[in-house]
């Protein structure tokens, strides 16, 4: 039989098994392998993730250490010394003070000024509260009746020691409230930052990333910036200021022993805290892993809750939660005992210290040199920095928590750095859309080369194809030109200007991809559609989805335009997803367009209509248009058709050229006509046993 005639043919039995056979989900395509006439299977990509952009030279193997980093997952790192964590500590902190501390913002630069005011204002008043209850004291001991002036001078004292207390509570309010702005101000600046990075990184990391332990870790993160910072002006520098004073006014007033024991219970203190402190960060970093893999796998399963339920995997996705919640769990029990160990420690040592002081102190009173509100007002005045000292251990450690959080955060910026255009970069002068490829090789494992001296021309206004075998690099034809990665030699070109010289913006502005596997937002159907230009009218959007084929397809949901589309686009179908996919591209009118599998999704009728549609477009407007298809018949109207093997072009001509040639294009147009007659043949087969069996009994 004539090969068009099985084209032909082919045509027919894909429309009737359409209509007749049952529709697969289009999740299930990912796991049901496809036979040349079905709708192509993904092709996966195996060393994607290892991708080098450029692969490593022998030279780079002299840095093993920024190697090791980069590829750690999210907060699993080696051993870690206390030196190189106090380092990556501070680090931390000096990133973080440029937030605090903006140049040319001198809005929140008085915030500042004013909160220290704030904040030495409330700790002066705070220390006058036991100076003055030992005034009260002292002039309360001696005998007293309601017309004495002792009793109105104790009086005056206590409403002095009433306004000192207030005024101290109301100035730590009001740093408060003045702090809290310039928190949320960072914390806004760093995530948004965070937040811009990610999206700039390359296609390398996004492939590899784990989405629920990233989002886990960029909350943690933004969570411990908060933290930190209410931390550091709210809690440690008043602590400090506060311990001064208090060692400042009992030297002065009882001697230098009263001071030293002071000074050396806070040291002691302030020692065991940080060591102990430090042996539990281990256990918090053990935690944090376990918590990263227990939401990586909990996203994981619900993401493709579908699957799951396919091959009824729910006991063995729950087991490996549960693992992970073990993990978690086991971490915590380590956090919590030895949690009592420290708030053991620290209280032996501070009640040690008070026990001190007050034994001098009653030895003065019984020695005539001091008073009894003199030992009131020392026991008063350690006593008050008990409060701080026990907030001083719980924000040591939550502080710890909070800079291992943001450690992951400030990793994602300091270890992963997107593309960046060169400092002489031009952006691109677009004078037609020709596409040159100059002995380009590329792998995205260096020991499986996907190109190898890879040279083609793409002239401009022209369409050409790319086919072959699965895995021969057609879609990696894209991920080069949009700069996803670059060559690891060779050039690419557009108009006669080398990418690699050009404004990477510029560069994706001019081209258009509708991808093999459609990626839709969690939105209505218009903002996806509109997403291709942001400032497209209704209209045009509905224009772009008419000239797609899928506005009637709209029109028929619950809401039309406003219907939502699920997350990835699942609450839709394949071919709908597809056709919007299209109709975003066509929206956005770029002069060079890349259809990766455009129609794969689509039955046999749509697919014809659409593909005239696109034609006709292509046609009113001289566009580059390149085409990666499986099917063959969706090509042959292209003015020229590629055939890749083995990453290099081995056949190169239009649909009659090539099939005259009689090569590896036309082995693949005769199997795939073959095997649409095969299945003509076979529906037509089961239409007849239909029809013969016996019908049951009315």
């Amino acid at each position: 039989m004539n090969v068009f005639c099985r084209a032909q043919l082919y045509t027919i039995a894909r429309s009737v098994a359409v209509r007749t056979s049952i529709r697969v989900h289009p999740v299930l395509r990912s796991v049901i392998p496809a036979s040349p006439l079905s709708s192509p299977v993904v092709t996966p990509r195996y060393y994607q993730q290892l991708a080098s952009i450029p692969p490593p030279k022998p030279s780079d193997t002299a840095k093993p250490k920024l190697q090791e980093k980069q590829n750690h997952k999210l907060g699993e790192e080696g051993h870690v010394t206390q030196a190189e964590q106090r380092r990556k500590d501070w680090d931390i902190i000096r990133t973080l003070a440029k937030n605090l501390w903006p140049k040319d913002d001198w809005s929140t630069r008085g915030r500042i000024l004013f909160g220290v005011g704030l904040l030495v204002t409330g700790k002066l008043l705070n220390v006058q509260v036991p100076l003055l209850f030992k005034q009260i004291v002292d002039a309360l001991n001696l005998p007293v009746t309601s017309d004495t002036a002792v009793w109105a001078v104790a009086g005056s004292i206590i409403l002095g020691y009433g306004l000192a207390r207030v005024g101290a509570t109301l100035s730590g309010e009001l740093l408060n409230a003045v702090f809290a702005k310039i928190g949320q101000s960072a914390v806004r600046k760093v995530a948004r930052q965070t937040f811009e990075h990610l999206l700039h990184l390359d296609l390398k990391f996004h492939l590899s990333r784990q989405t629920g332990g990233l989002t886990r870790a960029i909350d943690r993160g933004t969570k411990g910036i908060t933290f930190i910072l209410q931390a550091i002006a709210l809690r440690i520098v008043p602590t400090a200021l506060e311990i001064s004073l208090v060692c400042g006014i009992l030297s002065y007033n009882y001697g230098w022993n009263f001071a030293a024991i002071t000074v050396g219970t806070m040291a002691a203190y302030t020692w065991f805290t940080v060591r102990t402190t430090s042996w539990r960060t281990r256990f918090r970093r053990e935690a944090n892993v376990a918590d990263n893999k227990a939401a990586t796998v909990a996203v994981d399963s619900l993401i493709n809750y579908e699957a799951v339920k396919n091959f009824n995997n729910e006991k063995y996705e729950v087991a490996q939660y549960d693992k992970h919640l073990a993990s978690y769990e086991k971490s915590q029990l380590k956090i919590a005992t030895s949690l009592a160990y420290l708030n053991s420690g620290q209280n032996i040592i501070f009640s040690s210290a008070l026990t001190m002081m007050m034994f001098l102190a009653a030895q003065g009173v019984v020695a005539g040199s001091m008073t009894v509100g003199d030992l009131v007002m020392i026991n008063q005045l350690v006593f008050q920095l008990s409060l701080p000292l026990n907030f001083l251990g719980t924000i040591y450690r939550e502080m710890r928590q909070s800079l291992l959080d943001m450690e992951v955060l400030f990793n994602l910026v300091t270890h992963n750095q997107p593309p960046k255009d060169k400092p002489n970069a031009k952006p691109l002068q677009l004078q037609g859309g020709s596409i040159r490829f100059e002995n380009v090789n590329f792998g995205y494992h260096p020991d499986r080369p996907i190109f190898r001296s890879l040279s083609f021309t793409i002239p401009a206004g022209k369409k050409v194809a790319f086919v072959g075998p699965s895995g021969c690099g057609k879609s990696t034809i894209m991920r080069l030109l949009y700069r996803f990665y670059d060559p690891s030699s060779g050039r690419i070109f557009i108009d006669e200007q080398d990418v690699s010289e050009l404004q990477l913006e510029s560069v994706r502005k001019a081209i258009g991809v509708v991808p093999q596997d459609t990626p839709l937002f969690h939105s209505d159907v218009m903002h996806n559609v509109r997403y291709g230009r942001l400032d497209a009218s209704d209209e045009e959007v509905k224009e772009a989805a008419r000239k797609a084929h899928v506005h009637e397809a709209v029109m028929r949901l619950p809401d039309g335009y406003a219907t939502k589309v699920g997350e990835r686009g699942l609450m839709v179908s394949g071919g709908e997803k597809q056709r919007l996919a299209v109709a975003r591209v066509l929206l956005k009118d770029p002069p060079i367009l890349f259809f990766d599998e455009a129609t794969s999704a689509l039955d046999a009728h749509t697919e014809s209509e659409l593909m005239k549609n696109i034609n006709g477009i292509l046609q009113e407007k001289a566009r580059t248009s390149i085409f990666i298809a499986h099917r063959l018949r969706t090509v042959v109207e292209a003015d020229s058709i590629v055939v890749l093997k083995d990453g290099e072009v081995i056949e190169q001509g239009t649909h009659d050229g090539l099939m005259r040639m009689g090569g590896l294009y036309y082995s693949m147009w005769q199997e795939q006509a073959s095997d649409a007659y095969v299945e003509y043949d076979s529906v037509e087969n089961v239409k007849e046993e239909e029809a013969a069996a016996p019908k049951p009994p009315v």
